[in-house]
Order: structure tokens, then sequence, then C-alpha cells
């Protein structure tokens, strides 16, 4: 634990003039890009058909974003906060209650502070993380390789699924060193939610169009089965639910 909270100091506020109080740059875990198969072979209906996926290199954010680092975004944009005080969440907590909307605003804003390229994850990025990339653990038996959850076949080991969010990075994190994957808040992925396609695919982005957002990683509000690597949720963009947050991916555009 010591070792982690050493980890988030790194995390704290710096000034920047024309921003205001800025968080510094996420930490980003480089994923080496590669396939993999995804989708599951026994999940709902909207988890088939499997199929091959081919993934270029990225780099994603080892912890979810925090209050604090929301907190900064809505205090230099004057953008309205839901206030979170009755969820007596510490800064370093995720944020939740945040839409897709929030989220790509938010995305917007750190590229224009740090003059990068941040975006939300895709959700082949997403799942090809979670699963561990080319680290994945091969799982003799399994049809597929890798862990049930991000980084373990028990969830207590790696992801919180009751009474509230707690704060990032407390679990054990996956094969790539990424944190909190599965559990804690539910994660926006850039992608329409849609149909899975049957033919291989590179560096997928989903349905061109849509009326919903795919969400991924289950959280502290759902069950464990909705928790795993290929369980898939959807909401509406504009749809805040105290348990929605996201994570980053810094790299070339995909629009």
């Amino acid at each position: 634990m010591k070792k982690y909270t050493f980890a988030m100091l790194l995390t704290g506020f710096v000034t920047v003039s024309a921003f205001g109080q800025t968080p510094a740059k996420p930490q980003m875990v480089f994923v080496e890009g590669g396939s993999f198969t995804m989708g599951s072979y026994v999940g709902p209906s909207d988890e088939h058909p499997i199929h091959t996926v081919t993934i270029s290199s990225f780099n994603i954010s080892k912890y979810e974003v925090t209050v604090g680092e929301y907190k900064a975004f809505c205090t230099a944009t004057g953008r309205k906060m839901r206030d979170v005080s009755s969820r007596k969440w510490s800064d370093q907590h995720p944020m939740g209650y945040v839409s897709f909307d929030d989220a790509k605003a938010y995305c917007k804003w750190l590229s224009e502070v740090h003059s990068g390229n941040y975006r939300l994850p895709t959700e082949a990025e997403w799942e090809y993380a979670a699963r561990g990339g080319i680290k994945s653990s091969a799982k003799p038996g399994k049809k597929i390789n890798g862990y049930t959850y991000a980084g373990s076949d028990n969830l207590e080991e790696v992801g919180w699924s009751h009474d509230q969010s707690q704060v990032v990075g407390g679990k054990k994190p996956n094969e790539l060193g990424i944190y909190d994957m599965s559990g804690n808040v539910v994660e926006w992925c850039e992608d329409w939610y849609g149909d899975y396609p049957y033919d291989a695919q590179t560096n997928p982005k989903g349905p061109s169009s849509g009326s919903h957002r795919v969400l991924r990683g289950g959280s502290w509000a759902s069950a464990a089965a909705l928790c795993t690597v290929v369980t898939r949720h959807h909401a509406l963009p504009d749809e805040g639910f105290v348990s929605y947050g996201f994570r980053v991916v810094l790299a070339q555009s995909i629009q």
C-alpha cells in the first residue's frame, strides 16, 4: 500500500497558467499491439460471435480518471461538477456520474492542456488491454487465453464489486500493470453499441452510428458475472449514472 500511495502522490496537481489548476499527465501503460480472440463462446448473445482482432500499439491510463482529476477539469472549464460529498469519495476515488459526452469533453480538454491526443479507448482496445495484451496469461484447457477478470479468475483479487467505489489502485493490477479494469466504475468506450462482426478485424471502431455507447468492465454496483473482460454494457451518451466512469488512451486519432 505504501508503494501505491507514493504513486498517487505523483499524480498531484500542477499549475498551468493558461488553464488554471490542472492535473499532471495521467500515468500511462504501453500496450504492445497484437492479435486476440474477442468475445466469448458462452456469454450473452451480444458477446458473439467470437472473432479475431488485431490491435496496433497504444498507451492506456494505469488508473481510472479520479475525482481529483475530474474536479480540475471542471474548475478549469467552468463545467458544473456533480456534488459527490454524500458519497464520501476522496480525490483518489474514480469519478462517477460521468456521461459519455462528459468523458469526451474531458479528453478534449486534456489533449489541449498537454498537447497530446487523449481519447477514450475503442471497445477492442479496452478488451485487449483488460485481457493483458500480448502478456495475457495462457490457461490450459480454455478455448480463449486469459483470465475471467482483468488479471485474475478471482474478482476479489483485482476489483471492487460491492458497497461502493474504492480508491483507485487498491487491488492487484492485471498482467500489463493496469488497475481496476474489472469492477470499481464501469468505463466508457469510444464505440457505438452494436453487433459483433464475423470476420477478422484490424483496429475496429465499432458501428458507424447508433443510439447507445459501449461501457466495459462492470462496477462496484455490478454482480461479479458482469465484471468480466468480455461483458458488454451500453447506455445513452448523455446518461451519467453513479457508477459510470472512464479511463483514457493516448494514441493517434481514430477519427
